[in-house]
């Protein structure tokens, strides 16, 4: 065993032991696991660092545990890395790790990409769900958290019409991650009647460019509005 292996702590081995054969093709998407007590037989730890090491690959959004299995026999691989990344950034942008000003420049271009993509890719379903999201945006009864729902829901409906899982997982985690300092901001408005009004109106205009399958329009109308959004907050500048 080299020095570089013996020099990882167990759980470290166990997740390269993973990483090795999800790159080799060994394992894929529904892939089990050796039962725990098998895979640290093989890895050559002990069975805490086996179900460290799974605790681990789960939170990245690698792996998943049965219910009711028992040891990790019940662990398969999976393909739901929108979890792991939406947690990592929220924390990250909690700590000002990613200033709001940097999500806001990445979002941009991520966004951008969905929307031409999703103006020339959206089926009738799909559109039906950007607008169904819009229309409810124009009750005026919504409070302001109901509000922000709905207006996440009609980003993540064009990411997801974009048919590009990277996009949309990235997307869908950087509209997470921003949730709480966005609310923060909305709350914190002296006007926010007014910039309800505006949201309505650049939605609306967004949609309906996709709609009518204008994407170099709808690119730059979604770039507009959430740099305008932005900057109506402008207290998140600093963060």
């Amino acid at each position: 065993m080299s020095s570089e292996v013996t020099s990882k702590k167990a759980w470290e081995q166990v997740v390269d032991w993973v990483e090795q054969r999800v790159l080799s093709g060994e394992l894929v998407v529904g892939s089990t696991l050796p039962a725990e007590r098998d895979l640290a037989l093989r890895v050559g730890v002990s069975r805490p660092a086996v179900r460290e090491a799974v605790r681990t690959l789960q939170a990245s959004g690698v792996l998943r545990s049965s219910v009711g299995a028992g040891g990790s026999g019940g662990t398969t691989v999976t393909g739901v890395p929108h979890q792991a990344l939406t947690k990592l950034l929220r924390m990250h942008v909690a700590l000002a790790s990613f200033p709001a000003t940097d999500v806001t420049q990445v979002r941009v271009v991520l966004e951008r990409l969905s929307t031409s993509l999703a103006t020339q890719r959206a089926d009738s379903e799909q559109l039906a769900g950007m607008r169904a999201q819009v229309e409810l945006m124009d009750d005026d009864g919504l409070s302001i958290e109901e509000f922000n729902g709905h207006d996440t829901q009609f980003h993540v409906a064009i990411a997801e019409a974009a048919g590009n899982r990277l996009a949309t997982d990235l997307t869908v985690a950087i509209r997470e991650s921003m949730r709480d300092p966005i609310l923060e901001g909305l709350y914190a408005l002296d006007d926010w009647k007014r910039v309800r009004g505006l949201l309505r109106t650049e939605h609306h205009a967004v949609l309906s460019a996709i709609e009518g399958r204008r994407a170099d329009e709808a690119a730059d109308l979604v770039e507009e509005h959430i740099r305008a959004a932005f900057a109506r907050m402008s207290w998140l500048h600093d963060r």
